[in-house]
């Protein structure tokens, strides 16, 4: 279907990708992975048909339609309306369907010759509008938006009136309703929640085409890809691997212990080059200095051609293309939460809290505490509120009932979502400074464990890239050291690589930590607690807490609605 040939591509002269190969076939669930700014998307937008490589080709088969969501996709006109919006997605069905709508009128108003003209363009226009899925369309668009969380927007509201995550979520389900032969997704599951998140991976295991997905959720890529294509940030080129993120891991793993024990053996072959290339020389020079026996300076000589010899043949296995670089970490987010004073052991109590914009209530009869020590997930689905409990006890809005009591001695430490509170015209260098007494060539230092080095610590934040805006907020939040931290969708923008090191770091501080997140495999490997909203009868949705998402999801969810693990 789709194929790239030996392809590269540079931006003011660095090389973002170099000669990269690889077919999709019918059917492929590819998931591409590798951290921020290695030219995913850069990958995508060249199978896409939007840039061309510098080097190589892209074939694709005629006839094939490929589609790509982007990680900020464009969805159309905002004047149009939602429904207008989806239908826009498909003009060919559309067109069929006004045709159809024509001929209609053109028979009602036709007798005789001309009727039976009508009549016969009105069967196969109808015909044609049923190939087309025009039948089931109103369905199809039913079931996307419900899937992907939009199930209860006013589909006659304007898409002006979206938020920005909902715009997203349109500009995927578009996409899906399109249905191209070859399915590019960039990041499509930054913001679904986990029942839209689960509805993808089943969607996606279901479609009929072919999909390359780029994503840093791990259970997404356990679940919903069987081959993963892996770029090297050094050498710019692609690992390919069949089978899923897990199994990934697993051959990568076996691959590096390969390198490693080459590595090992030869270092000690080098090590018996030299060491045999020492003792020759040696030789040579005790015996040429030490005799006049003619016989045994002559033999010198010999030996000492043939410790040449041997350093020659040194330096061609030396500078081989065979030879295994020393193994070494890769240069990830280094993070390490500072000690903080201790406070009590009741961080955060909220007694009867509940919150309502207007008449609309957000969370009601929420009875809960966090524990020093505890790590807890804060889940639901996106709209539900988190964000807003998350302000609530952060001190940054007053519940509307009841109330949020903080512990003596608590010191809250608050990443949000957008980074409301950073001045766009602030660098990193002089943000950190501003909440840690560093001179500068600490602070940098410090940057540098956040991936900030040379002429980046100067980069105003307004000109970040969305990752490099999460990396300096979770920069601020360590250099502050608070004793519980309260975040929001911590690991959104962040690569897999960073996310674990998020994970370590988190499950190391002493203090209590709130997160609100929707990466399932973050969820699980980390939290020691699940606090959901849930909903009790018609009223107002609460909080309540509860052991782990298997846990909140059989008090929640109906038996025969359960997925099987």
């Amino acid at each position: 279907m789709l194929q790239l040939i030996d392809v590269s591509i540079s931006f003011a002269g660095q090389a973002v990708l170099d000669r990269v190969s690889f077919v999709v076939n019918p059917g492929d669930r590819i998931g591409v992975i590798g951290p921020n700014g290695c030219g995913k998307s850069t990958l995508l937008r060249i199978m896409a048909g939007q840039i061309s490589p510098s080097v190589g080709e892209v074939r694709i088969r005629r006839g094939t339609s490929v589609g790509m969501l982007e990680q900020s996709p464009d969805t159309g006109s905002l004047d149009r309306t939602l429904a207008e919006e989806m239908l826009n997605a498909v003009p060919r069905l559309v067109d069929a369907r006004d045709n159809v709508e024509r001929l209609a009128g053109v028979m009602a108003d036709a007798t005789g010759d001309a009727l039976a003209k009508a009549t016969d363009s009105y069967g196969v226009a109808a015909m044609e509008f049923e190939t087309l899925g025009g039948y089931r369309i109103d369905d199809r668009v039913t079931a996307l938006l419900h899937g992907l969380g939009l199930g209860s927007v006013d589909r006659n509201a304007s898409v002006a009136t979206l938020s920005g995550g909902q715009r997203t979520r349109l500009g995927l389900a578009r996409l899906l309703l399109a249905a191209p032969d070859v399915l590019l997704l960039d990041e499509p599951t930054s913001h679904l929640d986990l029942d839209a998140l689960e509805w993808l991976e089943r969607f996606v295991g279901g479609y009929r085409g072919a999909v390359v997905v780029v994503s840093h959720d791990r259970e997404f890529l356990d679940t919903a890809v069987s081959q993963i294509l892996a770029i090297d940030p050094e050498t710019r080129q692609l690992t390919a691997c069949q089978g899923n993120y897990s199994a990934y891991l697993e051959q990568a793993a076996r691959a590096a212990e390969r390198r490693a024990a080459l590595f090992r053996v030869q270092q000690a072959t080098i090590r018996r080059m030299e060491e045999d290339i020492s003792r020759r020389k040696q030789y040579a020079r005790k015996t040429e200095t030490g005799t006049n026996n003619d016989v045994a300076r002559r033999l010198a000589k010999k030996v000492a051609k043939q410790a040449k010899a041997r350093e020659r043949k040194l330096e061609r296995f030396k500078s081989g293309g065979d030879i295994v670089e020393r193994p070494e970490d890769s240069w990830g987010m280094k993070l390490e939460f500072a000690e903080a004073a201790r406070g009590g052991q009741r961080v955060v109590e909220l007694v009867d809290a509940g919150h309502a914009y207007g008449e609309h209530p957000v969370f009601a009869r929420v009875d809960l505490d966090l524990q020093y020590g505890e790590r807890v997930a804060l889940l639901g689905s996106n709209g539900c509120g988190k964000s807003t409990l998350l302000r609530a006890i952060a001190g940054e809005l007053v519940p509307t009932n009841g109330e949020i009591r903080t512990g003596a001695g608590v010191r809250i430490g608050f990443l949000r979502q957008e980074a409301p509170g950073i001045d766009p015209q602030v660098d990193a260098l002089t943000a950190v400074r501003r909440v840690a007494e560093l001179d500068e060539t600490a602070a940098r230092n410090y940057l540098h464990f956040f991936l900030f080095a040379g002429e980046s610590v100067f980069v105003p934040f307004g000109q970040l890239s969305l990752g490099e805006r999460q990396r300096l907020q979770l920069a601020l939040l360590v250099a502050a050291g608070a004793n519980c931290l309260l975040m929001d969708e911590p690991a959104n923008h962040l690569d897999i690589e960073s996310r674990e090191r998020l994970e370590h770091a988190l499950a190391r501080f002493p203090g209590a930590v709130l997160v609100a997140t929707h990466d399932r495999s973050f969820i699980d490997r980390w939290s020691t607690a699940v606090w959901g909203f849930v909903r009790a009868g018609d009223g107002p949705p609460t909080v309540r807490k509860f052991v782990d998402r298997d846990d909140m999801r059989r008090a929640t969810v109906p038996a025969d609605r359960r997925r099987s693990p």
